[in-house]
């Protein structure tokens, strides 16, 4: 199945009258940074995280049988998550294991990786039951020569020794 998106005309047709959406199945998946802002997170009076600055990231998340799905992922910029933030750059390879960096964020859009993909379940604003697809932890590289392959996009040849 291939996602078939684009932008609609004032003028066109409308036939669509529900939401056919079918969540990957829990699993690891690889995917690929297509969108990246820089937010603000201002919580509620119960939320536990302070007010933060965030990187709201669109991730494509590519499986062979159902297609690609777009999972939107909130990095929060605070020491209480830093642990979080490591564990994506580690996965796009821009961080190396048990070193201090400093993230390129100019980088990050174009990154791919894997991540561990579960299902969220919560209730939409017409009362009905509805899941989406959330990312439950961004995996390490397998290797560095994977790790290297994921920060460009550029072509690479065979290994040279």
């Amino acid at each position: 199945m291939t996602d078939i998106e684009k932008e609609l005309g004032w003028d066109d047709e409308i036939t669509a009258e529900t939401m056919d959406f079918t969540p990957l199945p829990p699993g690891e998946y690889d995917f690929e940074v297509t969108k990246f802002e820089r937010g603000r997170y201002e919580p509620s009076p119960q939320a536990t995280m302070p007010a933060c600055p965030s990187a709201n990231l669109e991730i494509t998340v590519y499986d062979s049988v159902i297609g690609s799905r777009k999972i939107q992922h909130r990095l929060f910029l605070h020491t209480r998550t830093e642990w979080t933030i490591s564990a994506f750059f580690l996965s796009i390879g821009q961080k190396k294991k048990d070193e201090p960096f400093k993230p390129d964020w100019q980088m990050v859009v174009g990154s791919k990786g894997r991540a561990k993909v579960g299902i969220r379940k919560y209730k939409g604003n017409n009362g009905n039951d509805r899941e989406i697809n959330e990312i439950l932890s961004f995996l390490e590289p397998t290797n560095q020569a994977q790790a290297r392959a994921q920060t460009t996009n550029s072509w690479q040849g065979g290994g040279f020794q």
